[in-house]
């Protein structure tokens, strides 16, 4: 799967929802998880604020992926953001967009600390 990276070096980003794991199937509540680690995925909401335009961002990040206290508002880093387009057909409808990923979202609040 294509993979763009994202430059986030001069966006200012803060959580908008605070991490929660990610559903892998609506209908039995399966909780998706990496296919190359296992680790357990969540979803994070960042408000992504650049040149201006302010956005609201879901991120996929594992569950190690977190450090600090992420509460709404919290300032938060983000690394290894990549960018994918997909595509899918579901009862005859085509849809497509872009999701994100994240290696690791850090607070940037003094004295954040690892949560795990």
């Amino acid at each position: 799967m294509r993979q763009i990276p994202v430059d986030t070096s001069t966006a200012s980003v803060m959580v908008a929802q605070p991490p929660a794991p990610k559903i892998a199937n609506r209908q039995t509540g399966e909780v998706a998880t990496d296919r190359e680690t296992g680790v357990t995925m969540m979803t994070i909401d960042v408000m992504f604020v650049m040149e201006g335009n302010a956005e609201i961002l879901t991120l996929t990040v594992p569950e190690t992926g977190f450090s600090g206290e992420l509460t709404m508002g919290t300032p938060v880093g983000l690394t290894g953001v990549v960018a994918r387009p997909w595509e899918n057909e579901f009862n005859g409808q085509k849809r497509h967009g872009i999701s994100f990923r994240a290696v690791a979202v850090t607070s940037l609040v003094a004295g954040a600390s690892k949560v795990a």
